[in-house]
């Protein structure tokens, strides 16, 4: 018991564990050393030519070899390289090549356009980007072309660097994917990899040896739900921190895990690391389809897998899935987390396939962790709470204007201090000191709740909290509710002005295929069961949200529609004067 007193407030423990020091490569070595005739990564995609299969020796070597063509290509230790792709091995193996040299991968949303990728180019310093060409329509090629349009005049790629007014520290651009003919100022990616015979093994040692734990790794852009990407800087520390400690103890060697989150997102980058620490083979998918997800459960015979609640959505309400057409039974865990997860998501999973549910609870600038549900939880625990704070980890909530410790079973928002906490935002000092106090404490911008074990409730975001007529009402604890409803696959709430009680909820509901409901069915149905003050106004059946890449709903976009569709300009215009 770490709770202090009768105050929201969790002192560490070690749970009989320690921190580590050392880089990913000394972790890559050790797998390789250890256990390296054992599979470690597996892409089965014969629909497209794509069959690979490389234990933790040869996982190394390749490492090694990209390494090598990285010190060949320029590459110097604490440069940024970026990459704009799709989760393609060579996505993991660059990962892992840059943090062996000691330079920084920078992370870009598939889903980004032009005028996204230009503002990560220049914010993020970025000196070498690794991209291919198109990804579901939309051209990479033609936006690095238009935000740079110097690059069709480079002749020959391997040898002459990019001169761009636009992006003064480019140097250099990679396409990714299948040699075809030359693309115009890129440099293919094979070559990189030839470039490997001019290092000498001395050399790639070396740039090892001068890598730190407390280097920077990574700088991961935040998905922008609420507002324009931040770069949080993470370290080796972080990472390797927060995969083994999220893990406390338990042993997952014998596992085989499906990765279908993108590897721009920390649960996509995050569990790589997390695979290659628990000696477990990573089965990567190219982008998430729950048809895919389900064949390579079964062929792989895959035992975890990480899925956002969309994605689990989408999977248990397939209609191949319905039907009967995937056997899933070895899949004993699927870790959810990423967004508020319903208690009727859980009980679903649970029944339909048969897999135990664990909650994870982070944010990219706590490396992606927080807190967890345990392994021996009751279901109770695990559909009603984010479960307790990881290992070494202080947490605290706290009244956000004041600061002061709320009591426990009292809302306010969750603060964390540790191991996992961000270095800060890249070249955003102002933004860093908002989000990190003088005393290192990170403010998630989470409303929590804390129980008298530790157990934590996340009932809302502080700038997604509607305050109707004076009174606190939490998103997701009425979407929560409105999941139950047998007809609704998918709920969500936001909050829009109003003259009167200052602000009203909008339920934004998605049917389950095939069904029909009123909008008075759904609320009387709310008004029967929760109180008058939390039933929504307004309830509005869609097809889709707004999305980012990673799975998350963009509220603030769903929030200026429905201001426009409903009429509230006005209102909101003196609500913000």
């Amino acid at each position: 018991m770490t709770v202090k007193g009768d105050r929201a407030i969790w002192e560490a423990e070690t749970g009989g564990l320690s921190l580590l020091n050392g880089t990913l490569g000394d972790l890559l070595d050790h797998q390789a050393e250890q256990i390296g005739d054992k599979e470690a990564l597996i892409y089965s995609y014969p629909e497209i030519g794509l069959n690979l299969r490389l234990n933790f020796r040869q996982y190394r070597d390749e490492v090694d070899r990209l390494a090598k063509g990285l010190i060949a290509l320029g590459v110097e230790k604490g440069e940024h390289v970026a990459v704009w792709a799709t989760n393609l091995p060579e996505w993991i193996l660059l990962q892992m090549a840059t943090a062996r040299i000691g330079a920084v991968l920078v992370t870009i949303n598939t889903a980004y356009r032009a005028s996204e990728v230009e503002y990560v180019l220049q914010q993020g310093d970025v000196a070498y980007l690794f991209m291919q060409e198109t990804v579901r329509g939309n051209s990479y090629l033609d936006s690095v072309y238009s935000i740079a349009p110097e690059l069709k005049e480079v002749r020959d790629p391997a040898r002459e660097t990019l001169h761009s007014t636009n992006l003064p520290r480019l140097k250099r651009v990679v396409l990714l994917g299948k040699a075809g003919q030359p693309t115009p100022g890129l440099l293919p990616y094979a070559e990189v990899i030839a470039g490997a015979e001019s290092v000498a093994d001395e050399e790639l040692a070396a740039r090892k040896t001068a890598t730190t734990s407390r280097d920077t790794v990574m700088i991961m852009y935040t998905s922008g739900t609420t507002g324009f990407p931040k770069g949080a800087m993470l370290s080796h520390y972080n990472l390797l921190n927060t995969m083994s400690l999220g893990r406390r103890g338990v042993d997952y060697s014998h596992d085989r895990y499906v990765n279908p989150m993108p590897f721009f997102h920390i649960a996509g980058a995050g569990f790589i690391v997390q695979a290659l620490q628990s000696g477990m083979p990573t089965i990567g998918l190219i982008g998430f389809d729950p048809v895919k997800v389900m064949e390579l459960i079964q062929q792989e015979k895959g035992t975890m897998t990480f899925c956002v609640p969309t994605m689990l959505i989408a999977i248990i309400n397939h209609p191949r899935f319905v039907a009967g057409d995937f056997d899933l039974s070895s899949l004993r865990l699927a870790i959810s987390g990423g967004a508020s997860v319903p208690v009727v998501l859980l009980e679903g999973v649970k029944a339909k396939i048969g897999a135990d549910v664990q909650i994870l609870f982070g944010m990219t600038e706590s490396t992606g962790c927080g807190t967890s549900t345990l392994a021996d939880d009751s279901f109770e625990l695990k559909s009603a709470t984010v479960g307790k704070p990881y290992p070494y980890l202080e947490m605290k909530i706290v009244e956000p204007a004041t600061g002061e410790a709320v009591g426990l079973g009292e809302s306010g928002e969750l603060m964390m201090r540790g191991y996992s906490v961000m270095e800060g935002y890249y070249n955003m000092p102002e933004k860093t000191r908002d989000a990190i106090d003088e005393d290192g404490w990170l403010h998630t911008g989470d409303l929590a709740k804390m129980n008298a074990q530790g157990y934590l409730n996340i009932v809302g975001r502080v700038k997604d909290m509607i305050i109707r007529g004076g009174e606190n009402i939490y998103p997701a604890e009425i979407e929560a509710f409105l999941m139950r409803h047998p007809k609704i696959a998918e709920v969500q709430i936001v909050g829009v002005p109003d003259s009167y009680m200052g602000e009203e909820a909008v339920a934004l509901l998605k049917l389950k295929p095939g069904e029909e409901v009123a909008e008075d069915e759904m609320r009387e149905y709310a008004r029967a069961n929760i109180s008058r003050y939390k039933v929504p106004k307004y309830f509005k059946f869609v097809s889709q949200y707004p999305m980012t890449a990673s799975g998350k709903v963009k509220k603030f976009e769903l929030r200026r529609e429905l201001i426009v569709e409903l009429g509230l300009e006005e209102i909101a215009k003196v609500k913000t004067a």
